[in-house]
Formats: C-alpha cells, structure tokens, sequence
C-alpha cells in the first residue's frame, strides 16, 4: 500500500528568501527530505491544487516544481496514480562544501618554487594584446596535440642560442606541465617494450614516482660529488632520467668524463637519456652549463618548463625529442588531454620573440643571485653548516653539523614557526641511514619576506626563538 502525504507530518520549512524564489524553496525542501528520508519512497504527494493551498503557493508554482523533480528523479508520475516518491538512496545530501585549502606558511623556503609576485604582469599581458589584436578565428578552435608551431619555433630558437640544444620545431611537442610531459613519455617508452629505468638517487621522489606508475622497474643511479654515477648504467636499462645541468637535490652539475660515459652508453645500448635541464636558467658563478642534449640529440630526450621562470600556474612546458618518438608522444598527448591551452601558448611564443623573457630572466637572475648570497652569508654564521650546490638554481642544500639535531626533528621545529624547507632523506630511494640535511629554497619569498624567513630558518638551527616568532 502507498503511503500517504497526510501520515508523514512533515513540515518542509520552505523559505521564501531562497535563492531562486518560492519554487526553488519548494524544490530545495523537497529534495532535502527525500535525501533524508523524511519522504520514504512511495509516499504519494499532494495533488498541486492541495499543496498549493496547503503552502499559500500558486499552482503553477508547485506543478513547475514536481516537475522538475520528475526529471531529477526523486518522483515518478503515472496517470491516475498521482505523483509519489521514487526511490533514491539515503543520506545523500548535497555534497558538503569543500574544506579550506591549507593555509600558506607563513614563510616558504620550500625549494624549486619561484618568486611569483616578480611575474612579468605587463609584459604578458602587451603580449597577450599582441597576439589577440592578430589572432586568426581558428586560434579559439581545437588546438594541436604536439602544440602551436609559433611556440615550437620559438623554442627551437631560443633553445638554441641559451642551451645549446639542437632542434626543429617538428621534434617539439608542449605539455601542460613537465609533470604531464614525464608521464607521457615514460608510457610511451614502456609501450614500446622498456621495462628498467635508472633513476638519480637522490632524486625528485614524485617524478620518481611517475616513472614507476608508468610501469617502469625503477633502478637507483647513485649521485656523488661528481653527479650522477653514469658508469653504473647497464645494457638493461633501457632509460636513465637525470637532471645533469645542476642535480636535484645536490645542485651539483654532471662532470664531463661522466656526460660523455651517459651518451657512450646510450649509443652503444640504444638507451635513452631523459634530461629534466632543472634551473638550466639560473648560473650565478660562471656561464650555463650546455644542455647534454646538444653533443647526443638522438639519444637525449630534453625536458623544460615554464614553471622556474615564470610560474606553475601557467602549465607549460615542452619535450625536445629524437624523430622516432615524436608520433608516439603526440599520440599519447592527444589521447590525455587532446592538446596543451592554446593562447598561453602563443603569449608565450611572443614573449620569447620580442625577447621579453630574456630580460625577465636576467632580472630574476639577478634578484636570486642577491639573495643566493644573503643565505650564503648566514651559513657562515653557523659551525659545521655546509651548503651545497650553490653556483645554480632556486635552492641549497645544508648539511647538518656534528650533535646538530635529527633532520625529522629539524622539520617539526619549522613547522611549528610555520616555516616550510625540505629535508634530504625522504629523495633517496631507500631514506634509511641516508644523509639528513634540509633543502632551502631562495626563490618563493616576496624580496620584502625573504629577510624575515631566513630569521626563522636559521633561530631554528640554533635552536632560539626567532624575533617576533
């Protein structure tokens, strides 16, 4: 037997003020109960005319409104049955509002992050002018998987000249990020029938991790002070993924008898060397070291980004491949995401162009190298801290002095000033009884909390309160 309207004794609490108006209040309480089952399934509703009297409505208000829910699926209708409740799962309310993002340390030093509030605001957006009062009706359209030739050819040259990397812009494919890009090719190569892969250790553990989801073996290639032990790769690694410019997280750039054992290797193996070129802008002490992938371009696939030098929100980046793998990264590409955004793209493009990036980057050379140096100045203040890996890059490594305090204990003291650095342990395959030490970047903070961050970072390495903490 049906249920009736009249044994619930449900009271719907419609509002009036409801957004939306009375109908949208009567849909909403309506749902609501449903959901909660205060309206069990097979309950038979009022006719309109009632309810509407029932609820001082109009009638048209509470048809539109059972309408609607008939099409939502919370009640059915049969001729000369009435309207009654369908059946619908219990306890599904409206989804709650998402919680809070987690509030931002108070002072980052959290390494590879550039200083964001330094975008280049108005050369983006004379850029962004430029390319809309030209652009064609069918640059709003679908886009192309391998990315929009103005920034392919734009790359080609801008590579050439700043890292020495050889290329046409048909061996360019743009990624929305470095992370999407890695991913793409790890499972184009494992497509293909690579099974190992030899990753720096200590390395970035979630690119690391990509490598690995991809459904590659994940070999560890062991760092010392001459980079990456290239001499330790075997004919059964079918890839080894390094960042030779300046290694993650030591800093410290790949040696030349080693770059030149990493490209024997690869052509007597047929393996592959994937180059993440990490910080390839920033050198403060002497030139750039040159992209590996300029002395094997078909045995070296090179990795860059935006990410450093302008920001992460951007997603863009781009793989400089040998011609057999540029049709089955795009293929991959395509069936990802179909294609990389496509106006970032040419903004970009005129941006590199104009040479407005380059003068972006040589400030932003010069800002980091000024506080490179501020950081430099208080290690010095510290018995026994070494710093690591400074010529280059967005970050130092420190290693810890003798009795200094373990590198977990270390972290929580930052956390608690609501100061973020990374430690050392956790980018090793196998973190025990692995070195500790703590990553501190130099490039997140504004110029104005720079000064206040590296106070909190050094009150916790000798152990006191730092002012004002």
């Amino acid at each position: 037997m049906p249920k009736h309207w009249s044994g619930s004794r449900l009271d719907l609490h419609i509002s009036p003020d409801t957004a939306g108006g009375r109908r949208s209040g009567l849909e909403s309480a309506l749902r609501e109960a449903i959901r909660e089952g205060r309206l069990p399934a097979g309950t038979l509703l009022p006719s309109t005319r009632g309810l509407a009297r029932e609820l001082g409505l109009s009638r048209g208000t509470v048809s539109a409104a059972y309408d609607q829910l008939v099409e939502e699926g919370y009640l059915t209708t049969r001729p000369g049955s009435g309207t009654g409740v369908a059946e619908v799962p219990l306890g599904t309310r409206e989804p709650a509002p998402p919680a809070p993002a987690p509030a931002a340390p108070r002072h980052d030093l959290r390494p590879g992050l550039p200083d964001v509030s330094a975008f280049p605001v108005r050369a983006w957006l004379a850029s962004t002018r430029r390319v809309l009062a030209r652009a064609r009706p069918e640059v709003f359209g679908a886009g192309d998987p391998q990315g929009r030739i103005e920034l392919r050819a734009a790359l080609a040259g801008y590579l050439g000249r700043t890292r020495g990397v050889i290329t046409t812009p048909d061996r360019i494919v743009v990624t929305s990020g470095y992370h999407q890009g890695l991913g793409l090719l790890c499972g184009a190569l494992v497509a293909g029938g690579a099974r190992t892969a030899a990753v720096e250790d200590p390395g970035h553990n979630v690119f690391r991790d990509v490598v690995r989801r991809a459904g590659f073996t994940v070999r560890p290639l062991p760092v010392d002070a001459h980079g990456a032990r290239t001499q330790e790769l075997t004919h059964r690694d079918a890839a080894a993924f390094l960042t030779p410019s300046h290694q993650y997280p030591t800093g410290v750039p790949l040696r030349p008898g080693r770059r030149q054992a990493l490209c024997a290797w690869a052509r007597s193996t047929g393996g592959l060397v994937v180059e993440d070129d990490y910080d390839g802008e920033y050198r403060y002490d002497r030139q750039p070291v040159g992209a590996l992938q300029g002395v094997a371009p078909d045995q070296v696939v090179y990795c860059g980004t935006v990410s450093k030098t302008l920001g992460p929100a951007l997603r863009l980046a781009w793989m400089v491949l040998p011609p057999h793998l540029v049709e089955p990264v795009t293929r991959a590409k395509r069936h990802a995401d179909q294609y990389t955004e496509t106006l970032g793209q040419l903004v970009l493009a005129d941006l590199i162009t104009t040479h407005a990036y380059d003068r972006h980057i040589r400030a932003a050379r010069l800002r980091y190298r000024r506080r490179r140096e501020l950081l430099l100045t208080r290690v010095a203040t510290v018995p026994g801290l070494v710093a690591h890996g400074v010529p280059a890059g967005l970050h130092t490594l420190l290693t810890l002095p003798p009795g200094a305090p373990a590198e977990d204990d270390l972290l929580a003291r930052c956390d608690r000033r609501g100061l973020a650095v990374r430690g050392l342990t956790e980018l090793h395959h196998d973190p025990a009884g692995r070195p500790q030490g703590l990553l501190a970047g130099f490039g997140a903070p504004s110029e104005r909390a720079y000064p206040a961050a590296l106070d909190a970072l050094f009150a916790v390495l000798a152990d006191r309160d730092a002012p004002g903490g």
